[in-house]
């Protein structure tokens, strides 16, 4: 059974930071590209940010770099989110997501909400 398990998220002053985790199950981790989306209320999805399989190498929305930044561990077959310097306008549910040429896979998702 295909599993994304997100935790991390929660309520966090403007700059602050958090570390969304997200824990998978059921599948060859090591075989997919990873990414982070999030959905803020009354928006489409987008993508935050993306780690390949192959070489791990990474790409953000623009408005992030600099300010978080992804990775993942194959051995624990988790990958990470770390989130800099957040802004009220990071609120949003951030999900999970695995990828190959054949299968797509998401979690649950997890609410990040910045505010004082």
């Amino acid at each position: 059974q295909v599993q994304l398990v997100e935790s991390g998220g929660g309520l966090v002053q403007p700059g602050g930071s958090l570390r969304l985790s997200c824990v998978a199950s059921g599948f060859t981790f090591s075989w997919f590209a990873m990414s982070w989306y999030r959905q803020a209320p009354g928006k489409e999805r987008e993508l935050v940010a993306h780690i390949s399989s192959r070489d791990g190498s990474t790409r953000y929305l623009d408005s992030m770099k600099g300010r978080f930044t992804i990775s993942r561990d194959n051995v624990k077959n988790t990958v990470y989110l770390q989130m800099n310097s957040l802004k009220p306008e990071d609120t949003a549910v951030y999900y999970c997501n695995a990828r190959n040429g054949l299968y797509d896979y998401w979690g649950q998702g997890t609410q990040v909400t910045v505010s004082s």
